[in-house]
């Protein structure tokens, strides 16, 4: 899911939305069905200062001199085309998956869209080329996502980590 507007999420619509996906996926694909990531983290703190509305306060209120309030909760600032959540899971869950984040799309304020990664899971490489990668020994997995064989280093060293693509060359 990814934001169609700057804007500031709060920590409790993220875990609304968290939670409104996760009981969907787990519900429709099982458990082990899928693997989600919040992408945004709310470290932004927002105050409020806090004005009394009863008989008589206006002797104790200031207005808006020394206006600095108190702390009210986090929120994540969001950028346009900014992710915030993000769902790899196997093709034939792809729709159960489109569907929970429609779901918790209604928990954010403002317009957010669904966008089908071209990418293997969390990973930056395009499906088409991880095969290959994978097939010649560039690349290996490494949890929910992979290490590269890059061109420099001791060969030594990338043979320890990377043997399937030394084998042709021995």
């Amino acid at each position: 899911m990814v934001s169609n507007e700057y804007e500031q999420l709060s920590s409790e619509a993220l875990e609304a939305a968290r939670i409104c996906a996760n009981k969907y996926l787990v519900k429709i694909t099982g458990k082990e069905g899928f693997h989600m990531r919040v992408r945004v983290h709310p470290f932004h703190v927002i105050r409020i200062n806090k004005m009394l509305s009863c008989a008589g306060a206006d002797r104790l209120q200031t207005g808006m001199r020394g206006a600095f309030g108190k702390p009210q909760g986090t929120v994540a600032r969001v950028n346009i085309g900014q992710i915030i959540l993000s769902v790899r899971t196997r093709d034939s869950n792809r729709a159960a998956a489109i569907e929970a984040l429609r779901r918790s799309m209604y928990k954010f304020p403002g317009r957010q869209k669904i966008v089908v990664s071209k990418n293997w899971g969390f990973t930056p490489v395009r499906r088409e080329d991880y095969i290959q990668l994978r097939n010649e020994g560039k690349l290996k997995q490494d949890g929910a996502y992979v290490q590269f064989l890059r061109g420099h280093g001791l060969v030594e060293n990338n043979m320890k980590r990377f043997p399937d693509a030394y084998e042709s060359q021995a």
